[in-house]
């Protein structure tokens, strides 16, 4: 097994601007002393150093690439969208949507992001490697094509399947989306497409606050191709496993992609501050075990992760570990020194079979 590793040190000097938390500085709201968004460059980081210690980068094919062209960009945003960007990023920096502010030089570092996903998807989809996960930051899947939000500045999966399309490397492509958050930008983008399948498992009444409702399935052509799966705040380790047996194994083979890309959130987990779910560093791991399975029995194995939300700089790092673990199939371990507690900390047996019930209901609603 071949796993590639794209990731680039420079995605790491994305800057966040003058925040408090996910308030902007000002009035009552005073300065952090670490500051900036949650959104910063530390569990990236951190989870890198941590396979640099354990020895598991050097188990992994580790690339960089180079940044999205302007002609890629513009498969899915507009060129008045990208040269207010550009503009802006080459002054000081500034804010185009709620929540996503950047730094001078920000519109370069976000399509080296997006380069970064699109070379993982077309280095499994050519061959070159069995799957891959792409250390992408800024995150994409809350991106729209013309307004940017929740950290998110250019749309990065959805850039690297028009990519990918164009070359001719896949004609139909499933994304399941277990960040905690709902991918809305990923949804909007392919919401009237039938050759994208968008699957978003997210906590309800979460980011956005409109969106990732279970009846929404697309639009035209779309219609059946939009799965959103939003779960009650508490759901846990057993409820994120049975999503995956219960809703995306079922759905993603019926559409029988070429490929198969998660949108990998680790803010599901237990001590997330931007949550309140109870997922742990082995349910990522087995989520990814599921999902490695599933394609390699659909779609010759290929499957690509992309790193989006996750914000606590203790327990990311844990959960990356785990994941990339399981794409490789590796050994090499970062024993989780939180299992105990947080297994502890799971929700009962009575809390879990309501969960379960939820989610069967769901997928009825959803026909599967």
């Amino acid at each position: 097994m071949t796993t590639g590793f794209f990731w680039d040190e420079r995605t790491f000097w994305h800057a966040g601007g003058n925040y408090a938390f996910t308030l902007p500085l000002g009035g009552l709201v005073q300065p952090l002393a670490a500051g900036g968004l949650p959104e910063s460059p530390e569990t990236k980081r951190r989870l890198k150093n941590l396979m640099d210690v354990t020895g598991l980068t050097r188990e992994l094919d580790v690339r960089s690439a180079p940044e999205a062209t302007q002609q890629e960009l513009l498969r899915v945003h507009p060129e008045s969208y990208l040269n207010t960007f550009k503009e802006l990023s080459d002054n000081s920096g500034g804010e185009l949507g709620a929540n996503a502010p950047f730094a001078k030089g920000g519109y370069e570092i976000a399509a080296l992001s997006a380069g970064l996903c699109s070379a993982a998807v077309d280095a499994v989809l050519s061959g070159q490697l069995d799957n891959a996960y792409s250390l992408s930051r800024p995150p994409g899947h809350h991106c729209l094509p013309d307004d940017p939000n929740g950290f998110c500045l250019m749309a990065n999966i959805a850039i690297a399947i028009e990519t990918a399309k164009v070359k001719g490397l896949a004609g139909r492509v499933a994304v399941l989306d277990w960040d905690v958050h709902h991918g809305n930008g990923t949804e909007a983008i392919f919401y009237d497409r039938d050759d994208v399948l968008t699957i978003s498992f997210h906590q309800e009444g979460n980011y956005p606050l409109n969106t990732g409702d279970v009846a929404d399935r697309g639009q035209g052509a779309g219609v059946g191709h939009n799965i959103n799966l939003p779960l009650p705040a508490g759901a846990g380790h057993t409820a994120y496993l049975h999503a995956i047996d219960r809703v995306a194994k079922p759905a993603i083979e019926a559409f029988k992609p070429d490929i198969i890309i998660v949108a990998c959130g680790f803010d599901a987990a237990v001590i997330d501050p931007l949550s309140s779910m109870l997922a742990t560093a082995d349910t990522f791991r087995q989520m990814t075990a599921k999902i490695k399975e599933l394609a390699a029995e659909i779609c010759g194995g290929k499957l690509v992760l992309v790193h989006e939300g996750g914000y606590s700089e203790v327990y990311v790092p844990f959960c990356g570990h785990t994941t990339i673990e399981a794409l490789l199939g590796s050994l090499t371990v970062a024993p989780d020194p939180f299992a105990k507690a947080f297994k502890a900390r799971q929700p009962n047996a009575r809390f879990d079979a309501f969960l379960i019930s939820e989610i069967d209901r769901m997928a009825k609603m959803l026909d599967l």
